[in-house]
Parts: structure tokens; sequence; C-alpha cells
């Protein structure tokens, strides 16, 4: 029997992250797998000015920081909420917001090297016999799979096949379709679906197959997101946000027609549940990073079966 623990969509929350490595411990598990959308969405300055003081706007407060530990404090905040902190000359605030160029290159830079501390994290916080499966999602730039594949410790599983135990495989993708964000890796529905179609073409059996693939199945229940107007506002119906179906067709019909036995999923944030496609269960654990919450699954896998699975969060 393995005991797989699946979470996704932190975005960049090191609570969350630290949260995910503890995880292996706390619930005993054998493979603990982040499903994607890993990296943060904003930088948070701290400003260093010449009086020796430091300046920063978190939450919607201002604070004035006199010290180093205090400074440190702050980023570690930042940090737990998904953002970047980045320490920087009042010059240097002033070129970046003259120039979005070298924003888009300063986020690349962070990422990197944020991603690169939270892999150096494992060693010490997560037995060396447990499998640690680290995907990326739409929403995360390019620049981070170079990382995941430097990590002695942790298994970027794009594009091949992943091991599980000796009666699992898994196969992952970390493409959606189209998404009102034009996010790094989305891709028309027809292309989706090839992709799709090539990472089922990897396993000569889908009977124990896993499917890590970021984007829930269309009309899935796993997929529900709010309606938004031509302003990217969310459209509301008797007062209450509308609801619609954002998932990929695509990956429906292949769902239905391979019967993998387990599917996990993430990228709508809002529509945690199950799903079965005939012998196939299909999960999405939601998001909450932004309360540093991390919402996951606990699924128990047999060479006949699943035998149990609960929604977990903490």
């Amino acid at each position: 029997m393995t005991l797989i623990f699946f979470t996704t969509d932190i975005h960049g929350s090191e609570k969350c992250w630290v949260k995910f490595l503890n995880a292996a411990e706390f619930y005993k598990a054998d493979v603990i797998i982040m499903g994607g959308d890993v990296t943060g969405k904003l930088i948070i300055p701290i400003i260093e000015h010449k009086n020796g003081t430091f300046t920063t706007s978190v939450f919607g407060n201002d604070y004035t920081l006199t010290t180093k530990e205090e400074v440190e404090d702050i980023k570690s905040k930042i940090r737990f909420s998904g953002y970047y902190p980045y320490v920087c000359s009042e010059s240097e605030v002033e070129e970046l917001e003259a120039d979005k160029k070298k924003v888009d290159k300063l986020f690349d830079v962070l990422m990197v090297e944020e991603l690169r501390r939270w892999l150096s994290m494992a060693d010490g916080r997560v037995n060396k016999n447990v499998k640690i499966i680290l995907s990326p999602g739409n929403d995360d730039r390019f620049v981070i799979d170079d990382v995941i594949k430097e990590s002695e410790r942790v298994i970027y599983p794009e594009e091949k096949v992943v091991e599980i135990d000796k009666d699992h495989e898994m196969i992952s993708c970390c493409w959606a379709n189209p998404t009102p964000w034009n996010s790094p890796r989305e891709v028309s529905e027809d292309e989706l679906g090839k992709k799709l179609e090539t990472e089922f073409k990897r396993v000569d059996s889908y009977d124990n197959l896993i499917c890590n693939f970021h984007v829930p199945p269309y009309k899935s229940n796993l997929d529900l997101a709010p309606k938004l107007d031509k302003n990217m506002r969310v459209k509301y119906v008797m007062g209450k946000p509308e609801f619609i179906p954002v998932g990929s067709k695509s990956l429906q019909k292949l769902m239905k027609t391979y019967e993998p036995k387990l599917g996990l999923h993430g990228h709508v944030h809002e529509s945690a549940g199950e799903k079965r496609y005939g012998r196939t269960l299909c999960v999405n654990p939601g998001s909450e990073y932004g309360e540093g919450i991390l919402k996951g699954y606990l699924i128990d896998l047999t060479k006949d079966g699943i035998k149990r699975y609960w929604r977990v969060d903490g």
C-alpha cells in the first residue's frame, strides 16, 4: 500500500510550502506531490534609504524598519503570503517603475532564487525514503523547470513516466486550455489534447495509472470558476458570483476513454472535490494559499484499487 499526499496551487506561499514538506512526516505519506502553480505573482520592494532606515508597504500597511532583524522579519511575512521581498535603493525603485522589462527580468531572478531556497529545505525536513514530486503549472514561468531538474532530492515529472511504486506509474501535464489571463503555459484546446494524448502514449497500461494533470476535466465540478465580464470583473446573479465550467474538454474525453486509476488536478481554486469517470477517481483539493491554508488529498493506493481517500487542510 502506498499513501500519497497531493496538493497544488500555492502560488509562492512559503507557509504552504513548509506545510507541504512537513506533510510527509505528519501524515506518514510515502509520496508527496505538488501539482503546479508554485511561484508567486508580486514583488514587494523594501526600500533602503540613505539614513539607514528601510520602508515598505505590505497588506495595506506602511512600515519603517530600523534594524536588520526587522527587515528579516518583514521578509518572512512577505514570503509566507506568496510574494517576493526585494531590498533595493530609492533610485532602483524609480528605474523599475519606468521599465517593465527590468521588472520582468527581476521576477525571473527572484523566482529562481526563492525556488532554489525552497528546494534546499527538503533535505532537512523530509525523510529520504519519501518521494517528493514538484510540477510546474500554467501560471509558472519556464525559468523554474531547470531549477527543479537540478535538484537531486525533488523529482521533475514532466514529459516522462514517474514510478510511484512497483505497481503505479504517473504521467504529468502542466499545460492548460486558454484562460482570461494569458498565462505562460496555456494552449488551444486542440493543442492541449495532443499534449495529453502524447502523455497517455508513454505507458502500456492504464489500470494503475496516475494522471498528474494540472487542469481538471470540463464539467467535472472540479472546474467551476467565477464568470468574468469584458472588464475582467466577476459577474453576479442575485447578489452571488456566477460560476462556469472552465476545464478541458479534451481531458474530459480522454479520461472517459482511457479510465486511468487516478487523476490529480488543480488550477481552479474554488472548485475542490471529487469526480468519477467509470473506474477513474479525479480530485481537486482547491486552494486557499492566501490564508496560509494548505488544502490536499490523502490517497491510499493498492494494486487492486484505491483503498480510501480523504480531503485534508491545515
